[in-house]
């Protein structure tokens, strides 16, 4: 009996070809996930502590977009010389100029993420804010970008994953993966680091954190799910697997849980909070603004509900739901 497996659908990765001026699908899916990305942050600007924050000022629109700008940057040039450090350093170091060819591919996450850190804190430095602070207003809007981008791998047939067991429903056969049934791996990342992952830091954000442990959630949340999904990603061909077996995304993945931990525990215990409506009052600052915390108004009150209302659109979408939301504020 011949076991029924699925054959990788034939699709073009150019999406459009206008008068040779070609837009990929890879392309396509980065301009959908940061689309998102804009749409969520516009949400968080509703949440506390956010929409209490008044020093130096308040978060408006115009820092999204900064912020946005900021890390699109962060993502194209970190991941690209992550890719080449990590990956292929020896190859870019004889043709240095192929490092500038991005439609060729290549591109790291840790790489990526190493570039948004570094400009999350020029974004902080200028702006007066703290680091940490900033971290967590983007960090719950980052995996609905990596889930866009795991699909563009998927529509590129790159990064597939492991040979799969003759049995399995979903199993696939790509055109560059030989005649082997394999696992999807692009998709188990799509719906582990991408979807599960928004699920969970969205609803883990919605009541007040300590300064960073949202940021710190983020990193334990990715980098578990990374190092779990490894299991069924075949390693790139030119370096295999490495010590204890584990492939190079486990050994950048396993300390993104460990430096997590120990930031979520580091920020438990300073407990400084940027909530200034007495939710979390360990921070001294907060403490000192306790009276007005304390008398909260009607229109505060009624602000509250609003926020309910405001993010129905957002929970629909975790929880699977469709929705015609508005992306206005």
């Amino acid at each position: 009996m011949v076991p029924l497996v699925l054959t990788f659908p034939d699709i073009n990765p150019v999406a459009v070809n206008l008068f040779g001026l070609k837009l990929h699908w890879y392309a396509i899916m980065y301009l959908l996930g940061f689309a998102v990305g804009y749409w969520l942050m516009r949400r968080r600007l509703h949440h506390e502590p956010f929409r209490s924050i008044t020093t130096p000022k308040a978060w408006s629109p115009t820092d999204i977009e900064d912020l946005l700008l900021a890390a699109v940057a962060g993502v194209i040039i970190g991941g690209r010389l992550g890719y080449v450090v990590f990956y292929k350093p020896l190859d870019y170091l004889a043709d240095p100029l192929a490092i500038l060819r991005l439609w060729d591919g290549g591109m790291s996450f840790h790489g990526g993420a190493i570039g948004v850190v570094v400009a999350v804190g020029i974004f902080a430095w200028r702006m007066g804010r703290p680091f940490w602070q900033v971290a967590d207003f983007l960090a719950p809007a980052v995996p609905m970008g990596l889930m866009f981008g795991r699909i563009g791998n998927f529509i590129n047939g790159e990064l597939w994953g492991r040979p799969a067991p003759a049995d399995l429903p979903w199993a696939m056969i790509f055109p560059t993966g030989g005649d082997v049934p394999r696992h999807p791996s692009q998709l188990y990342q799509a719906l582990l680091e991408g979807l599960l992952l928004f699920v969970l830091l969205w609803f883990y954000a919605r009541k007040p954190r300590y300064r960073g442990q949202v940021a710190a959630a983020f990193l334990i949340g990715y980098g578990a799910f990374r190092f779990i999904v490894e299991f069924w990603r075949e390693p790139d061909a030119y370096l295999g697997f490495l010590s204890l077996g584990w492939s190079m995304g486990q050994w950048l993945s396993a300390p993104m849980v460990v430096v997590g931990v120990a930031l979520w525990l580091w920020f438990q215990r300073r407990a400084i909070s940027d909530v200034e409506a007495g939710v979390l009052l360990a921070d001294e600052d907060v403490a000192a603004a306790s009276p007005k915390a304390e008398s909260e108004t009607d229109e505060e009150r009624s602000s509250n509900a609003s926020v309910e209302n405001d993010d129905e659109s957002v929970e629909k979408l975790a929880n699977g739901e469709a929705t015609n939301a508005s992306s206005s504020p």
